[in-house]
């Protein structure tokens, strides 16, 4: 027996063992030995490299305007009395939510959906919203200060299974970055799968989607321009909903969000058909509606240089109890053709 049939049957077991979680779980219920069986190839092949797709967390590195800041504090070494071992220790975060903070990934439980617009000053009453699945707000966070009791970022299970790479920056913007306020479409996205490696294969089911924009270029750190997280391409509403029938199980950008934000000097409208009250459409539709998860400051360059436009992708979110997102450092393995 290789050992990557003891692999698959070890992630099978936990599978089975978290089954009762399913109603939670989304798009990531496809995951199983038919899209770990994808990774064998390219973790097997003699010419496959591996990537990391995350970015180092600093205190200086962008940083997301809806989350806490982010305050590492470093303690200094200690020891125990008449031993000769020392230990350092550290504090990851002073503040709050942590996960949204540097490449991360959101849980279905990130966002729900209000019955009514809010008017910004009242308490959110939680018997009006709804999340992904159905459950009510109550359910989910019954308290103003609980964690989510459904669908946080627990529920998610080892993501293993393939990757595809859309480069729209080179296929549809002639080798241009997106700008600020732009829409990756529908058409976009197709074009670039024609004019690629994956023209015969296209996106399948189980798939993770990760589409290079470009726009980390503006990633700095130190963040001295703050340009990254003030603004951003992202993708069009109908894109969204054209990638969660194809039935993948997360979607992934070199940007901030994986909705667009418009510079505020030049303001952008949003393509025909997207939804009104709401600051973040995308996000609003793959984590209420569709049970896709969002991927965000994806480090997506090195694979976009080498055309690994297909490869295996480990994603792991850390198990804290309740969060709606969580740090990842996610790796790609995969044949590089330039």
């Amino acid at each position: 027996m290789s050992k990557f049939t003891l692999l698959i049957i070890f992630l099978y077991s936990i599978t089975l063992y978290s089954s009762d979680l399913s109603s939670q779980r989304g798009m990531t219920n496809i995951l199983g030995p038919e899209t770990w069986s994808r990774c064998s190839d390219l973790i097997s092949d003699p010419k496959s490299e591996s990537y990391e797709l995350s970015y180092l967390r600093t205190k200086s590195m962008p940083l997301s305007p809806f989350a806490g800041e982010y305050k590492p504090k470093f303690l200094p070494a200690s020891s125990m009395p008449n031993t000769v071992q020392i230990f350092t220790m550290d504090v990851l975060n002073e503040n709050v939510n942590d996960g949204n903070q540097g490449t991360q990934m959101d849980a279905l439980g990130h966002f729900g959906h209000l019955d009514n617009p809010w008017d910004g000053k009242s308490e959110i009453d939680m018997s009006e919203v709804t999340f992904f699945g159905g459950f009510k707000g109550e359910e989910v966070k019954p308290t103003t200060d609980s964690p989510l009791l459904k669908l946080g970022i627990e529920t998610v299970p080892p993501i293993i299974t393939s990757a595809v790479l859309i480069d729209v920056k080179k296929y549809a913007f002639d080798n241009q970055s997106m700008s600020a306020g732009e829409y990756v479409t529908i058409q976009d996205v197709k074009q670039s799968i024609e004019a690629s490696s994956l023209k015969s294969r296209g996106i399948i089911e189980g798939d993770v989607v990760l589409i290079y924009t470009g726009w980390s270029d503006n990633y700095q750190d130190p963040d001295e321009s703050k340009i990254y997280y003030s603004m951003a391409p992202g993708i069009s509403y109908s894109l969204a909903k054209y990638l969660a029938s194809k039935k993948v199980i997360a979607v992934g950008l070199d940007t901030p969000f994986v909705d667009a934000l418009a510079d505020p000097n030049n303001p952008v409208l949003p393509p025909e058909g997207t939804p009104q009250n709401m600051a973040f459409p995308v996000h609003h539709y793959f984590l209420t509606q569709a049970g896709v998860h969002t991927l965000e400051n994806f480090n997506l360059k090195k694979l976009a240089d080498d055309a690994v436009e297909l490869s295996c992708v480990m994603i792991l979110p850390l198990m804290v109890r309740g969060s709606s997102a969580s740090s990842i450092r996610p790796v790609a393995i995969g044949v590089p053709k330039s």
